[in-house]
This record gives structure tokens, sequence and C-alpha cells, in this order.
């Protein structure tokens, strides 16, 4: 068994586990993940027609595009990254983040080359890859209550409101 094959081997309990307790949805987390690959695959591609150019600050911003591709796919799609022997590490320690710091970490990339060059090849190329870390943004808010749970602290709410204006009225009567 090669020294890859251990790391996953290691990895892959541990995140069965930390996946098991964070929220989300088995389809939610492919959703997710799909978003990951698919921001990454539109970054590299805007990124290397973003380097086609002279502008320093566009070529800047391209290879930091480029750059976001590869950590995309690092973290979400580590099996596009055979070649690299951390890969799976990587992935593994990056599904141990909770999603809020995913979504802060992917908006955080996506958005640095925007603000380096503002042309609609960066934009569009890290529309996907910030959808990503709002996607991750959402389920770190967690799931949406019931209409009951809802309905009884309403209820609640509106008694206590009515206890207070009866106490109220009660006390300019005396």
């Amino acid at each position: 068994m090669s020294s890859q094959d251990e790391q996953f081997q290691a990895a892959a309990p541990e995140s069965a586990s930390s996946s098991s307790d964070d929220g989300m949805t088995w389809w939610y987390r492919w959703l997710c993940r799909i978003a990951g690959v698919i921001g990454g695959v539109s970054c590299a591609v805007a990124g290397l027609w973003n380097c086609i150019t002279i502008n320093p600050l566009n070529i800047a911003a391209g290879v930091w595009m480029m750059l976001n591709a590869f950590v995309l796919f690092l973290c979400e799609a580590p099996f596009c990254c055979q070649f690299i022997e951390f890969a799976n590490a990587v992935s593994a320690r990056a599904d141990k983040l909770r999603a809020w710091q995913k979504a802060a970490f992917y908006c955080g990339m996506a958005v640095f080359p925007v603000v380096l060059s503002l042309t609609l090849t960066t934009l569009f190329g890290n529309a996907i890859a910030f959808a990503t870390g709002v996607l991750y943004g959402l389920s770190a808010l967690g799931k949406k209550g019931d209409a009951i749970s809802y309905a009884r602290i309403h209820q609640q709410q509106k008694q206590m409101d009515e206890e207070k204006l009866t106490g109220c009225l009660e006390g300019q009567a005396l």
C-alpha cells in the first residue's frame, strides 16, 4: 500500500464523521461540490483568457483565477488532482472545515481577482466560484424551522404582549 492510500484511509473515517454532524443533506453536499468543480473550470478558462493581454493587472488577476481553480479542484474534487500526493490530505482537511469557513474562504478567493481587475472576464469567471461560497454560507445558516414551532413562538409572544398590555391598563385604572 502506498503512502497516498494510507493517507486516504486515515482521512476517510474522519471525513465521514465530520460530514454527518454538519447538518447538510447528501444532495446539498453534492450540489456544493458540483458548483465548486464548475466554478474551478470557469476560473481556469477565464483566468487563461485573462492572461492573454498586455495589462499586468489583468495578468495578475488571471494567474490568481487559475490558482483559485486549482484550490477549488483540490478541495472539492481531489480525484482531478491524482498526480499530486497531498491532494487527499488537503481534501480531508477541507472537509473538516465548517461551512461558514469554506464560505468565507471561497468568496474571498473569488473577490480578489475582481478587485485587481474589474472586467467582464473576471466577473463571469469568478461568479460560480463565488456562488459556491454562497451555497456553503447558506448551509451554515442551518435548516428552516417548521411551521408548528414558529406558530407556537408567535402565540407565546402574542400572549406575553396581551399580558403586558392588560397590566399597563390595570395600572392606569388604579
